[in-house]
């Protein structure tokens, strides 16, 4: 038994760097990206990772919540405090991060949109507070209705484009726009505070996520940005990464995006498709018309892609990341929808 153990051990001892030597070869193979930038680096929350979250003060009574990827909010009232979204990668978390500067416990719990990495928490909240009020905007109701997800419980306050949801000394404005899902977001406003809520559209200091954060609506994704300046605010929580964003953030996210689409649209607009075809066509030949046609959706976003990241790689992270997704994004708006 001792012998078998002996030799056990010193399998284990020549197997272990193999091991080390493979992970370090699919690391190789990994592509490169750009280091996040020291002016982003600068800027961000210091989440104590044997902690896992910070909770931070923004504005009197009002806090954010984030693990450094993931962000919500809440507000005390002086009659229990309002949520704005329930992460599951902190959710685990929420009701400590609370408590940390309120004894108020939470009795509402506002849904920003559907997807469940903003929300996906709400039913740790529910067990822990059972008379919680959750509001949404019907949009939501009706796709959380059909989904049975008990994760996402279904809301029991439900209303129509726009609610003044008001609790003992506060209000928030929730009023419903259309940038990212199709069953609606939520712009979330508290007057007095300058505060702002708007998850999914942007990432202070990078791009956006991949395929301008999943948006299904590049229409109104591209006029979310001037929606959102009409606000009087100095705080955005956009949902997302490291730190908070400010007005300035907002204006040169959509002076990025607005790069992207023009980008894409003037290479499109101006490329000789039918030579790009011909060419295609002498290998896959006229009869595979998808392989034949996709060299030009090919040959557009990469050419969108290589002028973007040289205009942009530092300036925002990221850009290496999902520049071609973007610009494959823009560019099914700029030929089909525009």
């Amino acid at each position: 038994m001792k012998f078998s153990r002996i030799l056990a051990a010193a399998a284990f001892a020549v197997a272990l760097p193999f091991s080390c030597v493979s992970h370090a070869q699919e690391a190789d193979n990994l592509p490169n990206f750009v280091s996040v930038l020291p002016q982003i680096k600068a800027k961000t929350l210091p989440v104590d990772p044997q902690k896992g979250y910070l909770v931070k003060e923004v504005r009197p009574g009002v806090y954010v919540i984030t693990d450094g990827m993931y962000q919500s909010a809440f507000m005390t009232t002086g009659k229990g405090v309002i949520l704005f979204d329930a992460p599951p990668s902190f959710g685990g978390h929420i009701i400590s991060a609370v408590a940390e500067v309120t004894s108020e416990p939470i009795v509402e719990l506002v849904y920003s949109h559907v997807h469940v990495d903003h929300i996906g928490s709400a039913d740790l909240i529910l067990k822990q507070f059972p008379h919680l009020k959750i509001v949404a905007e019907e949009g939501t109701a009706e796709f959380l209705r059909e989904m049975k997800d008990p994760h996402r419980p279904m809301p029991n306050r439900i209303f129509k484009d726009h609610l003044s949801l008001k609790l003992g000394s506060a209000t928030a404005e929730l009023k419903v726009g259309h940038w990212h899902s199709p069953e609606g977001d939520l712009f979330i406003y508290l007057p007095g505070k300058k505060f702002l809520m708007a998850i999914d559209t942007l990432a202070a200091g990078s791009v956006p996520f991949m395929g301008f954060d999943l948006t299904m609506n590049m229409h109104d994704y591209m006029k979310v940005f001037d929606q959102i300046l009409a606000y009087d605010f100095d705080v955005l929580v956009a949902g997302h990464l490291t730190y908070l964003a400010d007005r300035n953030d907002v204006q040169v996210t959509k002076d990025y995006v607005t790069d992207v689409y023009t980008t894409v649209k003037r290479i499109h607009d101006t490329a000789n498709q039918m030579d790009i075809m011909s060419k295609a066509a002498q290998k896959y030949t006229w009869d595979n018309k998808f392989a034949v046609f996709r060299t030009v959706l090919d040959e557009v976003t990469e050419q969108c892609a290589k002028e973007i990241q040289g205009r942009w790689i530092n300036k925002l992270d990221g850009v290496d990341v999902f520049v071609t997704s973007h610009c494959s994004t823009a560019l099914v708006y700029a030929r089909w929808d525009d």
